[in-house]
């Protein structure tokens, strides 16, 4: 197999889906915390749970003076409180592997030849005696070795930049602080005590019907304390306004609510127009 195919598959063995989709998926999983993570801010800090199991929001009641009177102002918490919406506005990954290889090959020989060859001869005369030695060597080595490495490694590395940032607010949610900051509203400390008028004329034999409302330090309305003297009133629960049917006298009627909240109502008797009147009045018109 060639460099060149070593290579390729040394690239196509390493894991991509799981280089690539392991951090996408830990962002995926990161974002999905982050919106849990609001949805239980606004559980704990905006909502409470009330005995009869429903959800109400959380409600400031402070006082502070307007207009030389003191007024109590109630805010739903969640108004007041930044919300914690973090998102991931994008996310790059660099992704950089190097494959790094070397081949070896290996040959090697030996070669050696070697010759020896003793050559004597011996000479005798009269009054002579000479020797003749030779000696013959001859050696040839040879030694030839080749070598040729081959190994491939593989370095990858991978960078992760993820930015984050507070998201802007779901609509859903836009909405509901737009309605929560529309609920605030200023009572006085002591409650509000009001009725439909302070003045009424009635016939002889008739009566008239006066609406009174009473308004809490919180806000809220509550017609259970609402008493007048002389006269008996009918609770309207679904209005939450206490209703009297009240005769004409010449004393006020006093509607009260606690000790502090009080309202005095006129009752006066007028005489039933004529038909003589009446035909006047219609000819006019």
């Amino acid at each position: 197999m060639d460099l060149s195919k070593k290579t390729t598959s040394t690239l196509e063995s390493l894991p991509f889906y799981n280089l690539i989709g392991g951090p996408l998926n830990a962002c995926i999983r990161a974002q999905a915390e982050a919106a849990q993570t609001t949805v239980n801010f606004i559980k704990e800090v905006g909502l409470e749970e009330e005995k009869d199991g429903v959800t109400e929001a959380i409600y400031v009641h402070f006082t502070f003076v307007q207009n030389g009177r003191k007024v109590t102002i109630s805010v739903p918490l969640l108004t007041i409180v930044p919300i914690p919406y973090i998102a991931i506005n994008s996310i790059d990954i660099k992704f950089k592997a190097t494959v790094s290889g070397v081949e070896t090959d290996s040959f090697s020989s030996n070669y050696s030849n070697e010759y020896n060859e003793n050559y004597s001869r011996n000479y005798k005369s009269w009054n002579k005696r000479k020797t003749t030695s030779l000696q013959t060597s001859f050696s040839s080595k040879h030694d030839s070795k080749c070598t040729q490495d081959s190994s491939f490694s593989v370095e990858s590395t991978i960078d992760v930049e993820v930015h984050a940032g507070q998201e802007s607010m779901p609509a859903g949610m836009a909405k509901v602080l737009e309605m929560l900051g529309a609920a605030m509203d200023l009572v006085s400390p002591d409650g509000e005590l009001s009725v439909n008028d302070t003045t009424f004329y009635v016939e002889s034999g008739k009566k008239a019907r006066v609406i009174a409302q009473y308004k809490t330090p919180k806000g809220l309305y509550d017609s259970q304390g609402i008493k007048c003297k002389g006269a008996t009133g009918k609770p309207n629960a679904m209005d939450k306004t206490m209703e009297f049917e009240l005769e004409a006298k010449s004393e006020p009627y006093e509607i009260s609510c606690g000790d502090v909240q009080k309202v005095l109502v006129k009752v006066t008797e007028v005489a039933a127009p004529t038909a003589k009147a009446t035909s006047s009045s219609a000819t006019t018109a």
